[in-house]
C-alpha cells in the first residue's frame, strides 16, 4: 500500500457540499476572517451540477448573509405574484381559498429560482472572498484523530476497478483536514449517515422522514405563460395511497417547473411513484397547460420532511451537520433552503469564534443551541405537527387539524405539543399479499414519459469500470425477502430505474442495478424495507449535471 499513500493539507475549516449550507458557511467565515482557509469539496462536476429543489425561495436566508445580493446580481428574477392551492379530483379540482391559511404559508415576498443557479452565485461569491472550491472531489471516508474526533475527510480518489482494487490510473486521493469539518450533503449524506451512528446523534430524537421529489422543467406555450405564477395541488392522483402532491412554478423564459412529491412513508409497495407523477400531468388544469409544449429537463431528490423533533444532535467532536444533513425543511411552506444558508452561517459563526478562542476538533455547542433557538427552530416548531397529522390522520386533518395548530402556534402555544413520528418509511412499508397492485396508464409520449427516456434529460453520467455506489449489505436480500415479502418494491420506488427483477436463463430470479442510470435521489437509501442498500458517494464528477433545476 505504500506507493498509495495520501498526501494531506491542512485547513481552518473543510466543507463538504457546495450546497446552499455549505456555501453560506464559507462567504461567512471569510466575511469574518479573510485569514483562514476554508475550502469546500464538491462531489458534481460543478457547482449546481447535483442541486435540484423546488425552488420557491424566502430570501431572509440571502438578507442575513449578504444584505446587498441585489446589487451583486443574485439570480433572483421572478418575484412570486400570485399564489394558488387546489385540491385535485380525476376530473376537476376546488380552489382552497388563500385566507383561512396561516402567515407564514404566504409567499409575498418570495421568489422563484434554479437553486443550481443560485448556488452557482453564490460560489462566485465564496471565490471572491477566497474559498478554495473543488467540483468534481466526492468525498469518500471521513478521517478520524486519535480520541475518536473528525479530523478530516479523503477526496478524490480515482481509478478503481470494478471489485473495488486499484487500477492502472488510480489515485488515492487526498486527506483534508481541518480544524472543524462541515457536512452539507444534502439529505441522507453518505459521511453524515455515518457520523450519526458513529457518534449516536439520533438518541432521543423521532426518527427522520422523507419524500421523494421529482421535477421536469417545460417550454410552454407563451399564451399559457404567467412569470411569477405558484401553484401547489393535493389529491389526485396519490388518494389514500400516500401522502404528497405538486408543485407549478412560472419562472421566465415562458418555462415552467413541475414537480411533485410523494411521502415515502407510503404503506403500499405496489405504489410507484415516478408513474404517480406522470399520471398528474394527464390531468386537465395541467394537461392544457402542457399541451404542445417540450420538456427539456428531469431530476430528483429525497427531501427531508421530518422537521423539528426530527433533528439529530448537529455537532459531535470536529464536526456539525448543516442544513439538509439535519433536516430543516418547513413541510407545509415547501422551504428548507432559507434555513439551510441560516444555518451555514451559524456554523460559520461558531466555528470561527472557537478558532480565535484557539480551540479546534471539540463541539461547536453555540451552532447547536442557536438552530435551535434561533430563527430556524422558530421557522420550524410552528409547523411540527404538520407531517405527523398527515401521515398518522390523512391529508384532511392535516389541512384542518393541521392549520388550526399552526395559527395557535403563531400564538405561541399547542394544544397538541409535539406529536411523533413512530415508524421510520422503511418501516411503513407492508406486505405485497395486503395491497392491490395498482394500474398505471402507459405513457404517451407527449406529456408523461418513461422513466429511462426521463433519465437522459438528467444527463447523468458514471465510469463504467468503477465499483458500483450501490452498495448491497446482503446481496441475496433482494431476491430471498423483497421480491416474495414486498413485492420487489425497488424497481419502482427509484425515479432513475436503476433497479430491476429480471430471469436468467433458468428461469430464476435475478436482481440487477444499472448505477449508472441513479440521479443521487437516494430514495433507496431511505425506502429499501430490508435496509440492504447502503448509497455511497460515486467517484467524482460522475452523477447528473442539472443545468438550471
Amino acid at each position: 500500500m505504500s506507493e498509495h499513500t495520501r498526501e494531506a493539507m491542512e485547513y481552518d475549516v473543510v466543507i463538504v457540499g457546495a450546497g446552499p449550507a455549505g456555501l453560506s458557511a464559507a462567504i461567512r467565515l471569510k466575511q469574518l476572517d479573510a485569514e483562514l482557509n476554508v475550502v469546500v469539496l464538491e462531489k458534481g462536476s460543478e457547482v449546481g451540477a447535483h442541486i435540484l429543489s423546488g425552488a420557491v425561495l424566502d430570501p431572509c436566508g440571502l438578507d442575513a448573509l449578504i444584505p446587498d445580493w441585489k446589487e451583486k446580481g443574485a439570480p433572483l428574477n421572478v418575484p412570486v405574484k400570485d399564489d394558488n392551492f387546489y385540491m385535485l379530483g380525476e376530473a376537476g379540482q376546488i380552489r382552497i381559498p388563500n385566507w383561512p391559511m396561516p402567515p407564514l404559508m404566504n409567499n409575498h415576498g418570495n421568489y422563484i429560482v434554479s437553486m443550481g443557479n443560485v448556488c452557482r452565485w453564490m460560489a462566485e461569491q465564496a471565490e471572491e472572498l477566497g474559498v478554495e472550491i473543488f467540483p468534481g472531489m466526492a468525498c469518500s471516508e471521513i478521517v478520524y484523530g486519535d480520541n475518536g474526533e473528525v479530523k478530516g475527510v479523503v477526496a478524490g480518489e480515482f481509478g478503481k476497478n470494478s471489485d473495488g482494487t486499484p487500477g492502472p490510473g488510480y489515485e488515492p486521493g487526498m486527506e483534508l483536514h481541518g480544524k472543524y469539518v462541515f457536512l452539507s450533503e444534502g439529505v441522507r449524506g453518505s459521511l453524515a449517515k455515518e457520523v450519526i451512528d458513529k457518534y449516536d446523534l439520533s438518541k432521543g430524537k423521532e426518527p427522520q422522514k422523507f419524500g421523494l421529489g421529482m421535477k421536469e422543467i417545460w417550454e410552454i406555450d407563451p399564451a399559457k405563460h404567467k412569470e411569477g405564477s405558484v401553484t401547489h395541488t393535493m389529491g389526485w392522483p396519490l388518494g389514500s395511497n400516500a401522502g404528497g402532491g405538486s408543485f407549478i412554478y412560472h419562472l421566465d423564459n415562458n418555462q415552467v417547473y413541475v414537480g411533485f412529491v410523494v411521502h415515502l412513508n407510503y404503506e403500499n409497495p405496489h405504489l410507484y411513484p415516478y408513474m404517480e407523477f406522470q399520471r398528474f400531468k394527464h390531468h386537465p388544469m395541467v394537461a392544457e397547460l402542457l399541451r404542445g409544449g417540450k420538456r427539456v429537463a428531469y431530476g430528483a431528490r429525497a427531501i427531508s420532511e421530518g422537521g423539528y423533533q426530527s433533528m439529530p444532535k448537529m455537532v459531535a467532536p470536529g464536526v456539525a451537520l448543516l442544513g439538509c444533513s439535519v433536516g430543516m425543511v418547513n413541510v407545509p411552506r415547501i422551504k428548507g433552503n432559507h434555513n439551510a444558508m441560516l444555518s451555514g452561517k451559524a456554523a460559520a459563526e461558531a466555528a470561527y469564534a472557537a478558532i480565535q478562542d484557539g480551540r479546534a476538533s471539540d463541539e461547536l455547542t453555540a451552532y447547536e443551541t442557536e438552530v435551535r433557538e434561533g430563527a430556524i427552530g422558530t421557522d420550524l416548531k410552528k409547523v411540527r405537527n404538520v407531517k405527523p397529522l398527515w401521515s398518522q390522520r390523512g391529508l384532511l386533518a392535516s389541512l384542518t387539524v393541521g392549520g388550526f395548530d399552526m395559527w395557535t402556534n403563531t400564538l405561541g402555544f399547542s394544544l397538541l405539543g409535539t406529536m411523533g413520528h413512530g415508524k421510520t418509511d422503511a418501516e411503513a412499508t407492508g406486505e405485497a399479499k395486503n395491497f392491490k397492485p395498482i394500474d398505471y396508464p402507459k405513457p404517451d409520449g407527449k406529456l408523461s414519459f418513461d422513466r429511462l427516456t426521463n433519465v437522459s434529460f438528467a444527463a447523468t453520467n458514471h465510469e463504467e469500470s468503477q465499483p458500483a455506489h450501490l452498495k448491497l449489505k446482503d446481496p441475496s436480500i433482494p431476491v430471498s425477502v423483497n421480491l416474495p415479502k414486498y413485492g420487489g418494491p425497488s424497481a419502482r420506488y427509484c425515479p432513475a430505474g436503476v433497479y430491476e427483477f429480471v430471469k436468467d436463463e433458468k428461469g430464476d430470479d435475478k436482481f440487477v442495478i444499472n448505477f449508472q442510470n441513479c440521479v443521487h435521489c437516494k430514495t433507496c437509501d431511505i425506502k429499501d424495507p430490508s435496509q440492504n442498500i447502503n448509497w455511497t458517494v460515486p467517484q467524482g464528477g460522475d452523477g447528473p449535471n442539472y443545468p438550471n433545476m
